[in-house]
């Protein structure tokens, strides 16, 4: 009898995952990750980039399906679309350092939209959610990196499948049609780096995209449509093709290894600051250096960031592009304005993207004063690390490395950090009072009996008084 397939040996343990017999850790640890996801979404709701998806979607068809942070009702696919897209919109989202992916912003929308959809009950939707954490996870695994240097933006090409083991497991497919779900998974598997080029909106679209088209492909399994069963280790898989024709470059078994036993999800880092993940370390390292040196930013004649060699061409390069962001979105994915904002201000914020923000001549000379080069003691991609060291006008140097990522398993955000992060994010929009009553429900999400009375909650219209729309 032949050995099972990746896509089967990943089919059965979604069908089979029995949530009563997760650890209690790992639901906690899931329930908090849904927790920041939503609030994530909910702060890029007062940005302008989902209104214009969400208008823009509505124009084709509106449907019943709520979106966060929105008075809009779309269709089930596209309301996870909008949704995939505010929670990646402002890089303030959950990663995963073993699947170099943002796990949550692929399988939370399916979770949430379709599980609203089929009124699923709180702990369905959460077993779905952690069935596509881990097997998204462990799928980025195995490239080892690999999607990043071919141009792939992982978060689109693996989430598909995230995205499909949460709709197979909401609509009840057994493991053979999850195995045939991956496989019709894989044709829809996308997502570019092109978008680093001008930073455009296309990287928020990777992420729901494959919500989306995980719904689609588990709801055409359902139906008996049948797909490849070797969409990752066959003759044209996704880790040969994607990756190059090489073995050697992706372990497989890493997909499988300790199935159900190890729950990569409880790695998952968790973001303190909306930002690129390369320049978290510098933003702390400036802060710390400006709080510990003495060394006022009139004084400073160079700061030197130093970042892993894998971090330059996402935000270093191009040098006088990334020093004159022309958005916020740029500005998060600059070690030059974020290292300049973290020596100013202690720390970067949403509120450190605004327009009047990225036109600060402090910020600004600051920033012009940052030069950067490769990291000799890095430990990426075990974490993300940086060093920034800073040389005065009168010949003084002080010098602070960040060698782990605050946030990462090794600095994990408490989870009174992670409550309070939900809360200012949600009252960008929301009144307290109504933040309060979002959280309140998603930390006893599993008692819920419908989950479309979170989804509804998370649409109110009701938004908090003298709220900006940027």
């Amino acid at each position: 009898m032949a050995a099972p397939t990746i896509s089967e040996t990943l089919g059965a343990f979604v069908a089979g995952l029995d949530l009563d017999r997760v650890d209690a850790a790992v639901r906690h640890r899931a329930t908090l990750l849904l927790m920041d996801s939503i609030g994530v979404a909910l702060a890029s709701a007062s940005l302008s980039f989902g209104h214009i998806a969400a208008a823009a979607l509505a124009e084709v068809e509106r449907g019943a399906s709520p979106v966060i942070g929105s008075a809009e009702r779309l269709t089930v696919r596209d309301a996870a679309l909008v949704n995939g897209m505010l929670i990646h919109g402002i890089d303030f989202d959950d990663t995963s350092i073993y699947g170099r992916v943002h796990p949550s912003s692929a399988c939370v929308p399916g979770a949430l939209a379709l599980g609203a959809h089929l009124k699923a009950s709180g702990a369905q939707m959460l077993a779905a959610y952690i069935a596509g954490l881990e097997g998204a996870i462990r799928l980025g695994a195995v490239a080892q990196g690999g999607f990043q240097k071919r141009g792939f933006h992982p978060s689109g090409v693996i989430g598909v499948f995230g995205g499909t083991f949460v709709a197979g497991r909401l609509l009840g497919l057994d493991a053979h049609r999850l195995a045939m779900a991956q496989g019709i998974a894989y044709s829809a598997a996308a997502g570019n780096q092109e978008f680093t080029t001008e930073m455009a909106w296309t990287k928020r679209f990777h992420p729901g995209w494959a919500a989306t088209a995980g719904i689609t492909a588990a709801t055409l399994a359902k139906g008996g449509f049948t797909g490849p069963l070797m969409p990752y280790e066959g003759r044209f898989g996704l880790y040969r093709l994607y990756l190059g024709a090489v073995e050697g470059g992706f372990d497989y078994a890493r997909a499988t290894a300790d199935l159900g036993a190890r729950w990569l999800l409880q790695d998952i880092s968790v973001k303190p600051l909306a930002a690129c993940y390369f320049n978290i370390p510098l933003i702390d390292a400036a802060a710390r250096a400006a709080r510990e040196s003495g060394i006022s930013a009139d004084k400073v004649a160079e700061i030197r960031v130093l970042v892993p060699e894998a971090a330059i061409a996402t935000v270093c390069e191009p040098r006088d592009a990334k020093r004159r962001p022309a958005d916020g979105y740029t500005a998060q994915f600059s070690a030059y304005f974020a290292t300049a904002t973290g020596f100013l201000t202690g720390g970067f914020t949403l509120a450190d993207i605004a327009p009047d923000r990225l036109t600060d001549p402090a910020i600004l000379a600051l920033a012009d004063k940052v030069t950067y080069a490769a990291d000799p003691e890095t430990s990426f991609p075990a974490h993300y690390g940086g060093a920034v060291s800073v040389r005065a006008t009168d010949g003084r140097s002080f010098t602070v490395r960040e060698d782990i990522d605050r946030g990462s398993p090794q600095r994990p955000l408490s989870e009174t950090e992670m409550m309070e992060k939900f809360l200012r994010n949600a009252e960008l929009i929301f009144p307290p009072r109504r933040a309060r009553e979002a959280l309140d429900l998603i930390l006893g999400v599993a008692r819920l009996s419908d989950v479309s009375r979170l989804a509804e909650i998370l649409a109110a219209p009701e938004t908090r008084p003298g709220a900006t729309r940027l």
